[in-house]
Protein backbone atom coordinates (compact mmCIF):
# COMPACT_ATOMS: atom_id res chain seq x y z
CA UNK A 1 0.00 0.00 0.00
CA UNK A 2 1.23 3.44 -0.90
CA UNK A 3 2.59 5.73 1.98
CA UNK A 4 0.28 9.18 1.82
CA UNK A 5 2.12 12.53 2.39
CA UNK A 6 1.40 14.16 5.27
CA UNK A 7 -2.11 15.81 5.70
CA UNK A 8 -1.64 18.12 8.01
CA UNK A 9 1.88 20.68 8.76
CA UNK A 10 2.58 22.58 11.56
CA UNK A 11 4.70 25.60 10.55
CA UNK A 12 6.68 24.99 13.38
CA UNK A 13 7.62 21.59 12.83
CA UNK A 14 9.58 22.67 9.71
CA UNK A 15 12.59 24.42 9.41
CA UNK A 16 14.09 27.18 7.29
CA UNK A 17 16.87 27.43 4.93
CA UNK A 18 18.79 30.26 4.14
CA UNK A 19 19.24 30.93 0.37
CA UNK A 20 20.58 34.18 0.29
CA UNK A 21 21.14 37.35 2.08
CA UNK A 22 17.96 38.44 3.83
CA UNK A 23 16.28 35.68 2.07
CA UNK A 24 14.84 32.12 3.54
CA UNK A 25 12.60 29.96 2.46
CA UNK A 26 10.50 26.88 4.57
CA UNK A 27 9.20 24.18 2.31
CA UNK A 28 5.48 23.39 3.69
CA UNK A 29 4.29 20.93 1.07
CA UNK A 30 4.98 18.76 -1.75
CA UNK A 31 3.65 15.80 -3.81
CA UNK A 32 5.10 15.84 -7.64
CA UNK A 33 2.06 17.82 -9.10
CA UNK A 34 2.23 20.69 -6.57
CA UNK A 35 4.74 22.40 -4.65
CA UNK A 36 3.91 25.24 -1.36
CA UNK A 37 6.90 27.15 -0.28
CA UNK A 38 7.27 29.73 2.52
CA UNK A 39 9.79 32.94 1.39
CA UNK A 40 10.67 35.28 4.20
CA UNK A 41 13.03 38.61 3.32
CA UNK A 42 14.38 40.96 5.45
CA UNK A 43 14.04 44.48 4.40
CA UNK A 44 16.26 45.08 1.13
CA UNK A 45 16.56 41.40 0.34
CA UNK A 46 16.12 39.99 -3.55
CA UNK A 47 15.31 37.07 -5.36
CA UNK A 48 17.38 37.61 -8.21
CA UNK A 49 15.48 37.68 -11.76
CA UNK A 50 15.28 33.94 -12.73
CA UNK A 51 12.86 31.80 -14.79
CA UNK A 52 11.76 28.33 -14.58
CA UNK A 53 9.56 25.80 -16.48
CA UNK A 54 7.21 25.42 -13.66
CA UNK A 55 3.56 27.81 -13.40
CA UNK A 56 3.74 29.69 -10.24
CA UNK A 57 1.51 32.16 -8.36
CA UNK A 58 2.51 33.83 -5.34
CA UNK A 59 0.89 35.24 -2.38
CA UNK A 60 2.17 38.81 -0.47
CA UNK A 61 1.30 36.87 3.24
CA UNK A 62 2.76 40.37 4.83
CA UNK A 63 5.09 42.90 3.98
CA UNK A 64 5.44 45.31 0.61
CA UNK A 65 7.39 43.65 -2.34
CA UNK A 66 8.99 45.35 -5.98
CA UNK A 67 7.50 42.23 -7.92
CA UNK A 68 9.60 42.27 -11.64
CA UNK A 69 7.80 39.70 -14.17
CA UNK A 70 8.74 40.14 -18.17
CA UNK A 71 11.10 43.93 -17.18
CA UNK A 72 7.60 44.99 -16.15
CA UNK A 73 7.81 45.80 -12.02
CA UNK A 74 4.88 46.57 -9.73
CA UNK A 75 4.61 47.16 -5.99
CA UNK A 76 2.86 44.81 -4.21
CA UNK A 77 1.50 44.53 -0.59
CA UNK A 78 0.03 42.10 1.86
CA UNK A 79 -3.25 40.25 0.36
CA UNK A 80 -1.59 41.05 -3.30
CA UNK A 81 -1.28 37.87 -5.55
CA UNK A 82 1.07 37.32 -8.73
CA UNK A 83 0.69 34.71 -11.36
CA UNK A 84 3.42 33.55 -13.47
CA UNK A 85 3.17 31.26 -16.73
CA UNK A 86 6.33 28.61 -17.56
CA UNK A 87 9.83 30.62 -18.46
CA UNK A 88 8.77 34.02 -18.03
CA UNK A 89 11.49 35.94 -16.27
CA UNK A 90 10.92 37.40 -12.52
CA UNK A 91 12.00 38.42 -9.40
CA UNK A 92 11.21 40.36 -6.18
CA UNK A 93 12.57 42.61 -4.02
CA UNK A 94 11.46 43.69 -0.60
CA UNK A 95 10.58 46.98 0.04
CA UNK A 96 9.98 46.11 3.88
CA UNK A 97 10.32 42.79 5.42
CA UNK A 98 7.51 40.13 4.22
CA UNK A 99 6.71 36.54 3.46
CA UNK A 100 5.63 35.41 0.18
CA UNK A 101 3.78 32.25 -0.27
CA UNK A 102 4.84 30.46 -3.83
CA UNK A 103 2.64 27.74 -5.19
CA UNK A 104 3.98 25.87 -7.84
CA UNK A 105 3.36 22.71 -10.69
CA UNK A 106 4.63 20.88 -11.09
CA UNK A 107 6.45 20.81 -7.78
CA UNK A 108 10.39 22.14 -8.19
CA UNK A 109 12.54 19.31 -7.30
CA UNK A 110 15.72 21.29 -7.62
CA UNK A 111 14.30 22.74 -3.87
CA UNK A 112 14.30 18.99 -2.59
Amino acid sequence: MATLPALFITDESLPWEEVGPGVRRKIMAYDANLMLVKVAFEAGGVGAIHHHYHTQMSYVESGRFAITIAGETRELKTGDVYHLPPNVPHGAVALEAGILVDVFTPMREDFV
